[in-house]
Order: C-alpha cells, then sequence, then structure tokens
C-alpha cells in the first residue's frame, strides 16, 4: 500500500540521527517502538499477495469467485479508510500512545482471527480487523515520532517510517517464501503479522505520551519532564517555549478554521488549485496500479506464465525490493530535480512500462498453447467435462480451457514442451498432484509463454519508474501546496482520495483480468452483435436450440 506520511531528509540529518542516537538512545528506541507501525502498514500490503494464492487452494469457493479474491485484499483497505478517520478523534481526545495501542490490539485480534479462519468470511472480518490498525497507525505513528523528536533530526526520524513501510512489503514476501512449504502456509503469513504488533504493544507501555499532546490539554510538567530525556539540558527551555508558541498558535488557526466548508475551499481560487493538484495526483497514485503490482504481484506473475507458486513469490520478492530501494533514492533526487521533473519523468517511464505490460499479456493470451486430444486422454476420468462436450474442441487453447467454469479446469502443460499442446482437465488438488506428479507444470491463473520474461522486465521498469516519482511526490506536495489555514483539510480530502481509490482497484482487478480478449471483442464486432451491455456474457444455446 503506498502511502503515509514521507519528509524530506538529506544525508546531514542521517548523520546528526545516528550520532544523537549513540548520545540519547531514547530517541532511537522511541523512534523505533512507534516505527513499528510503518513495519505493519508495509507487510500487510505484501502479505496478502503470497497468502492469496494459496488461500485459493484450500478454499474451493475463493479460487472460482473472484469477487471473494477482490474481497479478501479490498476489505483491509475498506477499515483502513474508517481506521484513519477514528484515529485522528482518537489522537486528539486520548493521545497518540493510546492510538498506538489500539492500533496494535485491532492488528493482533486481526492477525488472530485470519490464522485460525475456518471460512473465507472470517478471513475478511480479519482483514477489516487489520485494516482498521493499519489505518490508525499509518498517521498516528509518524505524528508520534514527529512530535517528540529533536527538530534537528526530526525529517531523518520520520522518513525511517517511509523506509519501514516499504522494508515491511520486503519482508512480508520473505516470509510467504519461508512458509510455502510449511503446514498452514497461508495462515502463518497472515499470522506471524501478530507478534510485531504485540511487540509495540509492549515497547509502547513502557514509552510515555507525546510531549506536544500533553502540553495542549494543559499537562505542562509531563511535557517538560519529557522534553528534557529529549533534548540536552541547555536546550530544553528553549524547547518548552517553542512549544508553547506553536501550541499558542495552533489553537489560534483551529479558532479561525472553525467555520471552513467544502463550499468555501472551493471558493478561493488558490486553495481550488491546489485540491484540484493535490488530489489528482493522489488519484493518479492509485489508478496507475501500484497497489495492484503490490497486492496481486504473483498473482500477476502467474498470468505472464509461471505455474510455481514459489517461483511467483520469489520474483515479487524482486519486485518488493525495488520498490524499497525507490524510495531510498527519491530521498536523493527531490530537491535535486524538482517534484515537477522528477513526477513527469516518474509518469514517462510508468506508461512505457505498462504498455510493455499490456502487449506482453496480449501476446500471452493470443499465442496459448492448444488443447491436445491425446493429450487430454491421457488423463480421461479427469477431462474438463466443457471440452468432453464442445463440438469446437479441436479450436481449444489453454486460455478457453482456464476460462471453462462449471466446473473450473487447469491446464496441464506437455511432459517434453510446456509450449507444446498439453490437457485440459479438472481444477482440484488431486489433478494438480497427478499433473505434477509426471514432470509437467499445472496452470489455472495463465498459460505457458515464451513471453512470460518481459513481463517480469515490465513489471520491475514499472517499479523502478514508479518509486521514486509518483511513490513519493504526491504525498510532499500535498504538505506543500496549501495555505497554512488550509493544510489540516486540504491535506486529509486528499489523503481520503487516495484511500478510496486504492480501495476501488484493490476490488476490481482481479474482475478486469476476466473481461472478453481482444480476440472475442472482434468476433462480437463482426457479427454485429455489439450491445449496450456488452459487460453480460451472451446466452449458450441449449442442446435443443442447437439442434
Amino acid at each position: 500500500m503506498e502511502g503515509g506520511i514521507h519528509t524530506d531528509a538529506d544525508t546531514t540529518a542521517f548523520r546528526d540521527c545516528l550520532s544523537l542516537s549513540r548520545k540519547n538512545p531514547f530517541v532511537l528506541r522511541l523512534a523505533f517502538s512507534a516505527g513499528i507501525g510503518g513495519l505493519l502498514f508495509g507487510y500487510d500490503t505484501g502479505v496478502i499477495s503470497g497468502a492469496l494464492l494459496y488461500i485459493r487452494d484450500d478454499f474451493k469457493s475463493v479460487e472460482r469467485q473472484t469477487v471473494l479474491q477482490e474481497s479478501i485484499v479490498s476489505m483491509a483497505v475498506a477499515g483502513a479508510i474508517i481506521g484513519a478517520a477514528i484515529g485522528g478523534w482518537l489522537n486528539d481526545k486520548y493521545g497518540r500512545r493510546t492510538a498506538i495501542l489500539i492500533a496494535d490490539f485491532l492488528f493482533f485480534i486481526g492477525a488472530v482471527l485470519m490464522a485460525s479462519a475456518p471460512n473465507p468470511a472470517i478471513i475478511i472480518v480479519g482483514r477489516v480487523f487489520v485494516g482498521l490498525g493499519v489505518g490508525m497507525a499509518s498517521m498516528t505513528a509518524p505524528l508520534y515520532i514527529s512530535e517528540a523528536s529533536p527538530a534537528k533530526i526530526r525529517g531523518a526520524l520520520v522518513s525511517t517510517n517511509g523506509f519501514l513501510i516499504t522494508g515491511g512489503q520486503f519482508l512480508s514476501y520473505l516470509i510467504n517464501l519461508a512458509f510455502t512449504r510449511v503446514p498452514g502456509t497461508w495462515r502463518w503469513m497472515l499470522g506471524i503479522a501478530g507478534i510485531p504488533a504485540l511487540l509495540q504493544f509492549v515497547l509502547m507501555l513502557l514509552l510515555p505520551e507525546s510531549p506536544r499532546w500533553f502540553y495542549r490539554k494543559g499537562k505542562e510538567e509531563e511535557a517538560k519532564a519529557i522534553l528534557r530525556k529529549i533534548y540536552p539540558s541547555d536546550e530544553v527551555d528553549i524547547e518548552i517555549q517553542a512549544l508553547k508558541e506553536s501550541v499558542e498558535k495552533e489553537a489560534l488557526e483551529n479558532e479561525s478554521s472553525e467555520n471552513i466548508s467544502f463550499g468555501k475551499l472551493l471558493k478561493t481560487k488558490t486553495v481550488r488549485r491546489g485540491l484540484i493538484a493535490g488530489v489528482g495526483l493522489q488519484i493518479f497514485q492509485q489508478f496507475v496500479g501500484i497497489n495492484t503490482v503490490m497486492y496481486y504481484s504473483p498473482t500477476i506473475v502467474q498470468l505472464a506464465g509461471i505455474a510455481s507458486n514459489q517461483t511467483a513469490l520469489l520474483l515479487s520478492l524482486v519486485i518488493a525490493g525495488l520498490n524499497a530501494f525507490g524510495s531510498i533514492v527519491s530521498i536523493y533526487f527531490i530537491d535535486r530535480t524538482g517534484r515537477k521533473k522528477l513526477i513527469i519523468f516518474s509518469l514517462f517511464g510508468v506508461i512505457l512500462s505498462l504498455g510493455l505490460l499490456s502487449a506482453v499479456f496480449h501476446e500471452t493470451t493470443s499465442h496459448s498453447p492448444a488443447v491436445s486430444a491425446a493429450e487430454t486422454s491421457h488423463f480421461a476420468p479427469y477431462t474438463c467435462p466443457d471440452y468432453r462436450s464442445s463440438r469446437s474442441s479441436a479450436t481449444w487453447n489453454c486460455m478457453k480451457c482456464l476460462k471453462s467454469s462449471s466446473p473450473s479446469c487447469g491446464f496441464c502443460s506437455s511432459s517434453q514442451n510446456k509450449l507444446f499442446p498439453g490437457a485440459c482437465l479438472i481444477s482440484n488438488n488431486t489433478v494438480k498432484d497427478i499433473c505434477n506428479g509426471e514432470d509437467r507444470s499445472w496452470y489455472t491463473r495463465g498459460c505457458p509463454s515464451s513471453f512470460g520474461w518481459l513481463a517480469l522486465i515490465g513489471l520491475g521498469l514499472y517499479i523502478i519508474f514508479f518509486s521514486p516519482g509518483m511513490g513519493t511526490v504526491p504525498w510532499i506536495v500535498n504538505s506543500e501546496i496549501y495555505p497554512l489555514r488550509y493544510r489540516g483539510i486540504c491535506g486529509g480530502i486528499a489523503a481520503t482520495a487516495n484511500w478510496i481509490s486504492n480501495l476501488i482497484v484493490a476490488q476490481s482487478f482481479l474482475s478486469l483480468t476476466q473481461g472478453l480478449p481482444i480476440e472475442e471483442i472482434e468476433k462480437m464486432l463482426e457479427k454485429r452483435a455489439f450491445q449496450l451491455e456488452f459487460w453480460k456474457k451472451p446466452d449458450v444455446p441449449t442442446k435443443n436450440q442447437e439442434a
């Protein structure tokens, strides 16, 4: 999940950060403890992509119903939207530390529910709980670090939260890969997230509340006590005075912004233009497909013709690594090249990469291996019913086989060469084991292809171009372009637009992959059968009608 709060931090700040950490380990412990929230955020984003491969194997209803797969992924995003909204109120009412503790509790409950789920419905409930925790942590962790860190290294420490998000994604792929051959696979993948949540809960119990929150609530002595732990003795009085002035200024701004309405925002020219740019960037960040890649990268790899779950996860690990590397590159280039140049370069590369991917997947689907009657008869008891009853079985290929739905069918490749004609068989674990047992590959998501390596290159290029620009610039721009008085509400609107766009993408991607191939659309146009309701499948004639 691309998101969170990104802050500029140069190499000097990081050196200061390391130096101060040696002198005052309390600061490092504080930043690390709160930063686990970013790790959980990233882990949840990445782990579901691998777990979904094995959830489909265990629950055939999930394998058959695309909407269930999308719901398992997207309900965490829906929970995060609610969690972020509730988190804002919790932060102001009960404090940053309390909000993080509640987020950890919800995340832990969600992890336990998912790990022990007897059916897909409980997995979805667990995903909602995890989403609530992620939503709260995503906004609270950087806020807590920012308010409880020394000013000169604040940017560097807050930036670590962004690194931990991408680091959590990378870690999730490592965990996914580690548990591929362990009984319970996906239960371990999803359940192990409860450990860092529990660790953060314990660590946060040992830490104080944010000094800024204490000061805002009139608890000045408690705030001063914490500041004495953070700053050297000769700087404490200066920081206390700065905190007092900042809180008083914030109170005045809140009084003057009480009557701000959405109508007033749109009527103010500078704010309206800022919102168009800020919200537009957040929507584009999601609609260019980053979370499609992060949520479904192993599935995308399989659609490119990689049959093995383990291989798909290993290749996805490379994608996650490139994403983490890109967030570091962004820090170096963001101030040297400027926001506009970086984002234009990023979008240009993303467009080229998506064009390459589109071409590869078109070639993969239009040149899939044929279904051989001889190969299929080798597995006679398990022949796909739709293939057996079809009058045009001689024209069947792998893609047509995979689209059979009553029951669902899979493609068993030739033992000589995966690109040679293979067998169309009923899709279940027994048939999969029989196929693999004869040194063949079993396909249910995509078909064997000689273009698969091009798809992997396209995915890698996409991440390389996306991460340094579109991955970070929208958040930085939204923290800079609004007038101070409107910054809070406008930033909230932009962040909400990002989450909602994220939800739309997560809930629709797999359904879009089930759409009609270009060849079938061309046939519809040739037969003049194109109707307004083009998304409806044409009626299949009955045997009486055929006669």
